[in-house]
């Protein structure tokens, strides 16, 4: 089932994230489009208000909280209602889907990333950025999960248990960018982005179909 009452309740909480921690969400955003493809149609999974997917240049989303859609709309996003696990697409759809810190929230990464697979045309693209299990924020994250409002009924990964999910669903050509080198309160100016991953917090990881 998916987890959308933290969402559906704590919307300007949310929202305020971004706000509070601008540089690191800039940081995370240019990580992301350092590997970011040429694209035609792309879409995002998970789109929650299209804080990534506006800046990236991506016209649709989907999300299955109803006010984070209405804010992606007004965004001007084209967002439909639905989970990761059961896209409404027709197979070969898309030739870039992106996901960003959605992964912690899928009742089943699995069938995720397979329906990920599904949807994207020959030699699309999946980039898939999320805050690593084993990386210092990570750990912050998984300590203190239960007194966040967003991250209770989340499960945290690290970048080999993703790497081994991209691989069991068939993607190939993997390309990794990472940022976030120290923790958010320390953060005064955009973070460095580097290859590889291991070092920073957010992972941003491109794959092939």
């Amino acid at each position: 089932m998916a987890k959308i009452e933290p969402f559906e309740k704590y919307t300007e909480r949310y929202e305020y994230w971004f706000e509070k921690n601008e540089y690191a969400y800039q940081s995370e955003i240019k990580a992301i489009r350092e590997i970011l493809p040429d694209f035609k149609k792309g879409i995002e999974i998970g789109v929650g208000s299209g804080r990534f997917a506006k800046p990236l240049g991506i016209k649709f989303g989907i999300d299955p909280s109803n006010k984070m859609r209405n804010i992606a709309k007004s965004r001007g996003i084209l967002v439909f209602k639905g989970t990761a696990e059961d896209l409404p697409f027709d197979d070969n759809s898309y030739d870039l889907v992106l996901m960003v810190t959605t992964l912690c929230f899928l009742d089943d990464v699995d069938l995720s990333f397979k329906e990920v697979y599904r949807i994207l045309k020959p030699d699309g693209f999946f980039i898939n950025g999320f805050v690593d299990k084993e990386s210092r924020i990570g750990k912050v994250y998984y300590k203190f999960k239960d007194k966040n409002v967003f991250y209770r009924g989340a499960v945290f990964f690290s970048v080999k248990e993703v790497l081994f999910y991209l691989k069991e669903a068939g993607f190939k050509n993997f390309m990794f960018k990472q940022t976030i080198f120290r923790t958010l309160d320390k953060i005064k100016k955009e973070e460095p982005v580097k290859d590889g991953f291991g070092e920073g917090s957010f992972v941003a990881i491109r794959v092939q179909k």
